[in-house]
């Protein structure tokens, strides 16, 4: 009898992580279009009755705040998906870049809202992240795809500015893909053409 209860348990479980994703789907998409949306037009869209939005988060900060530990842990994942430590460097830091730039576009109100001293668990998946980007630099820099006289933490933080441009196109309709194709080969070759480098 156990056995049968907790059969019967597992697709509630799903049905309820189902319904989870569905509001917090709806909420970014809701809260990206209007900051100020309220619960109720977010159960609007997420097809669900006021109640249900309300059962399983008492309050909109409640909402707000699982959505940003939620984008946070879809970013953990992306980068962890691209297998940072294990892939030959260009290719890693290629795909962490589409990744990246898929979860921004998906997630951008949220992601854009992670603060260090107000979300402590995605400040600290954040910081994983920072560290995880780091090693596949200077593994990069081992490899050769970088000069190794490159400063890799003004490299760094000039890539995750481009991320953060192709991540605005990406929100307007632009393909991840091709964007991230943009922010490595901008990277890596940067913009000068051969009368710069002359001049240099």
């Amino acid at each position: 009898m156990t056995e049968q209860k907790q059969q019967t348990k597992r697709p509630l479980r799903a049905d309820s992580e189902r319904t989870v994703r569905t509001i917090l789907e709806a909420a970014e998409q809701v809260l990206a279009a209007n900051p100020a949306a309220s619960m109720e037009q977010i159960a609007r869209a997420a097809g669900v009755a006021r109640t249900t939005v309300h059962r399983r988060f008492a309050t909109r900060d409640a909402l707000l705040d699982e959505l940003i530990g939620w984008a946070a842990r879809q970013f953990a994942e992306a980068v962890d998906t691209a297998r940072p430590d294990a892939a030959p460097p260009l290719v890693a830091l290629y795909q962490v870049t589409a990744n990246v730039l898929r979860v921004k576009t998906d997630w951008s109100f949220a992601m854009n809202r992670t603060a260090d001293d107000t979300h402590p668990e995605a400040a600290r998946i954040h910081a994983e992240v920072r560290s995880t980007c780091a090693r596949v630099f200077r593994r990069a820099q081992e490899a050769g795809v970088l000069r190794p006289d490159i400063d890799l933490d003004w490299t760094r933080r000039v890539y995750y500015a481009l991320i953060h441009e192709a991540a605005k196109e990406g929100a307007g309709g632009g393909d991840t893909d091709v964007l991230a194709t943009r922010v490595v080969d901008t990277l890596l070759r940067g913009t000068g053409g051969p009368a710069g480098l002359a001049g240099a």
